[in-house]
């Protein structure tokens, strides 16, 4: 059966829909490179870009069941099918390349903050890089002015995480004020609920002695007709 509406055809959108998300999450990923990993845009850029590595395998795994689907059902010819499996393979290969410079990332990250806090092991004393004549024009003077340079980066270093954790605190305290204020407006509505209960009973009971007296009265003024028209009767 031949495939009809490709340009409207459910699967065909939901695969440009992945080509897009890939192209953004690269964007993404380039700009991530570019960032400090102490910063707090790298770690707010690394969490999204987690989430949407999760929806990107999610989506091209939905791709591949619809596909399957429509294959049984004979609802595309065997070429269309073919055509569409070599695009979910080329998906599930962009899977793969974002998630290695994803992780590639963080591992070269960690390694330029390790070299910027104990130094470049190729341009120390030890290092193999180096000939004898280099390391003997490293002059005292030169490895202190190194040393406070890292400690000065290390400090920093530090002084941005205890940042970090202070934007953290912070935030947990104003959570836990919004929870200390939501749990008391519940306990002041609860009051306020009881107190309209115990109205709505009062207000019930009186209710009920209103209508026992009118019926009461009623029954008098029939005894009384009865008796008016006994007399009457009797009268006659």
């Amino acid at each position: 059966m031949a495939l009809l509406n490709l340009g409207e055809d459910p699967w065909l959108v939901e695969y440009e829909s992945c080509e897009k998300l890939y192209r953004d999450i690269m964007e993404q990923l380039m700009q991530r490179q570019k960032l400090s990993r102490t910063s707090d845009k790298y770690s707010h850029l690394s969490a999204t870009i987690r989430l949407r590595l999760k929806q990107y395998n999610n989506e091209v795994g939905q791709l591949k069941q619809k596909l399957d689907i429509t294959t049984r059902s004979d609802s595309i010819t065997a070429a269309e099918s073919e055509r569409r499996t070599r695009q979910l393979e080329i998906l599930h290969s962009n899977s793969i390349k974002m998630q290695n410079l994803f992780q590639n990332q963080a591992s070269s990250k960690a390694q330029e903050d390790r070299i910027r806090l104990m130094g470049d092991a190729g341009a120390s004393a030890w290092g193999d890089s180096q000939t004898r004549d280099e390391l003997s024009n490293y002059s005292a003077d030169q490895l202190k002015t190194d040393q406070k340079r890292m400690l000065d980066e290390q400090e920093q270093g530090l002084d941005n995480l205890a940042q970090i954790i202070s934007r953290q605190k912070n935030i947990a305290h104003t959570i836990s004020n919004e929870v200390d204020l939501h749990n008391e407006i519940l306990d002041d509505l609860g009051t306020h609920i009881d107190r309209t209960d115990n109205r709505v009973r009062t207000e019930t009971q009186h209710i009920s002695v209103v209508e026992a007296k009118d019926k009461t009265c009623i029954y008098w003024v029939v005894i009384i007709l009865l008796f008016i028209s006994i007399i009457a009767v009797a009268a006659i």
